[in-house]
């Protein structure tokens, strides 16, 4: 069995690209008896309207099932949920954050808690985001492993 949620990942991520979608976020729960895998699946050329069907779920969680049964990686009794990244989807990887540059989050970061922010631009040469709050307009750098738990902000008012 697999218990490396890091090598899932990049296994997973294989995957999915084959089939012509990728990762937008990955957990695993459950009890070692009854793991729980639950995978967000997003396409790399989303347009407004264009998003991840019920087909594009269905198609997927195959896919996987297969491998994970061959494999045996989760063992004989798991679950696997697959879904779309919803409204308020996932920012976890640098090219989320390369790609939804210009785009507000909430994101929870050290000594500030829960605060919503533009993403102003991710440097070529360093594992940080610039990011400008909106309670403020401060602008800051912080590293992509203290910007925790971030989600695209729905604006509620457009």
């Amino acid at each position: 069995m697999l218990d490396d949620l890091a090598e899932l990942t990049v296994q997973v991520r294989a995957r999915l690209a084959a089939l012509g979608f990728e990762l937008a976020d990955i957990r695993k729960g459950g009890s070692r008896s009854r793991p729980l895998l639950q995978v967000r699946i997003d396409r790399p050329d989303i347009t407004v309207g264009g998003g991840v069907t019920v087909d594009d779920c269905a198609r997927v969680s195959r896919a996987l099932e297969q491998w994970l049964d061959q494999a045996g990686t989760l063992g004989v009794r798991y679950i696997l949920e697959v879904s779309s990244p919803g409204i308020d989807r996932p920012v976890r990887w640098r090219e989320h954050w390369v790609r939804f540059v210009g785009r507000d989050v909430n994101v929870r970061l050290p000594g500030r808690g829960r605060v919503r922010a533009t993403i102003v631009r991710v440097p070529e040469d360093a594992d940080t985001v610039v990011l400008r709050l909106q309670s403020g307009g401060e602008e800051l750098a912080v590293t992509l492993a203290e910007a925790r738990d971030a989600r695209l902000a729905v604006d509620w008012t457009k």
